[in-house]
């Protein structure tokens, strides 16, 4: 079947070769065509241009008089398998307790994985089901979901069957990262290298066995996983062919940049607190780095300094962080305002963050991230705005009229 949409206002991210990513100074341009049309086979982009030259016929025409169209958002990091909430941590963080507090008391992470291990399987797929069809709403159009708020075996399985579940039943590209390195159990508290050894003894052999990640991540962070023990559950990860995703300097910076260059990670994320050798350390690597701003703006923490990695001529992506501790929220046009708002990005370098580069941090550049011939057909239509500067300008409305996955309204 062919679609037609005509008179598209404008069509952003048209990249008539296929490329991986933009960095420095390239990310200033996103490259449109005005008045233009856009044809789909099926779930594929088949043909685009101005409106003199396009089509005179197909099954379906869809007039776009007034709207934009552009990539869906690509969501390069996400726990969204989780299970209830931690709204009395929120409470509690605006009576002033600190993240790390709440963490000390019980809290956090922890609070997650009881609540998750205590949930059915079933259960726990309804919930993350729910979410995924919200930021399919919001224009996601390729995701990427973490483990992590398990800690057993048996719970951090749960959490990737799920992901492998929501694979099967959701026609968008999903990423699985197996994240059994996010915290350590309270039983473990005084026997790291015991939990360590689980994750690398136990939990990595029966992700691979089943064939349940992509990637693999640890939270290498002050109280969390040192650079030392990063190093090690990366270097077992590799004879799975798991992919280091890393999450590095939130709170304090410790050399997990630098480690996670090292194992050729296709990402590091969160990048809250970065010094010079942390920019240093991302030149003439592949590794892309991700901002979660929406984090910064629920936990009051610093944002992501984009312009110095920017300036600097790297890449930078952009994803929500969506989780119930620090980020429950998977609105990724929330993500793309707070990036030019607070982080002082101009709305070409969000759009292209939170579209190609998204993708790129997911091996996803082949399929998604810019409207280009063969990609899938994963798109947002907008509702009449004035330009695409609008889109982050007015970041309290809704401006999406409707989400095409795999050439589909959804």
């Amino acid at each position: 079947m062919t679609t037609l949409l005509i008179n598209i206002k404008e069509l952003l991210q048209v990249r008539d070769t296929s490329i991986k990513k933009v960095a420095g100074n390239d990310m200033k341009t996103v490259p449109t065509i005005k008045n233009a049309y856009l044809l789909l086979n099926n779930d594929i982009i088949a043909g685009y241009g101005e409106m003199k030259n396009a089509p005179s016929t197909a099954d379906k025409i869809i007039d776009c008089t007034g709207k934009m169209i552009l990539p869906s958002w690509c969501d390069s990091h996400t726990h969204i398998v989780y299970a209830g909430n931690r709204e009395q941590e929120f409470v509690d963080r605006i009576n002033g307790l600190t993240y790390e507090e709440i963490a000390n008391n019980g809290g956090g992470i922890l609070n997650s994985a009881k609540k998750l291990q205590a949930t059915s399987e079933e259960e726990l797929y309804q919930q993350s089901a729910k979410r995924l069809e919200e930021i399919i709403a919001l224009g996601t159009g390729a995701v990427e979901i973490k483990s992590g708020y398990g800690l057993t075996v048996e719970a951090e399985l749960k959490i990737l069957r799920v992901i492998q579940r929501l694979k099967e039943n959701y026609n968008l590209p999903i990423k699985a990262t197996f994240l059994g390195a996010h915290a350590f159990p309270a039983e473990y508290k005084n026997n790291k290298e015991g939990y360590i050894n689980l994750i690398i003894n136990e939990m990595l052999p029966k992700v691979a066995s089943e064939n349940l990640a992509d990637f693999v991540d640890a939270f290498c962070e002050t109280g969390y996983f040192s650079v030392e023990d990063t190093d090690k559950i990366l270097t077992a990860a590799q004879q799975y062919g798991l992919i280091p995703k890393v999450h590095v300097n939130q709170f304090t910076t410790i050399g997990g940049v630098q480690v996670s260059v090292k194992h050729n990670a296709l990402s590091v994320d969160h990048l809250e607190v970065m010094n010079k050798e942390d920019i240093e350390a991302l030149k003439n690597s592949d590794t892309m780095p991700v901002a979660l701003p929406s984090c910064s703006y629920f936990l009051s923490i610093p944002y992501t300094p984009a312009r110095d990695i920017i300036n600097a001529g790297l890449p930078l992506a952009l994803a929500t962080d969506f989780n119930p501790g620090s980020t429950p929220s998977g609105n990724m046009n929330f993500v793309v305002a707070t990036a030019c708002i607070k982080m002082k990005m101009t709305p070409e370098e969000a759009i292209n963050s939170a579209t190609i580069n998204g993708a790129y941090a997911m091996n996803l550049s082949d399929e998604v991230g810019s409207i280009t011939l063969g990609k899938k057909a994963n798109f947002i239509l907008t509702k009449e705005i004035p330009s695409y500067g609008f889109i982050p300008y007015s970041f309290g409305s809704n401006l999406i009229d409707s989400v095409f996955i795999n050439g589909q309204q959804v």
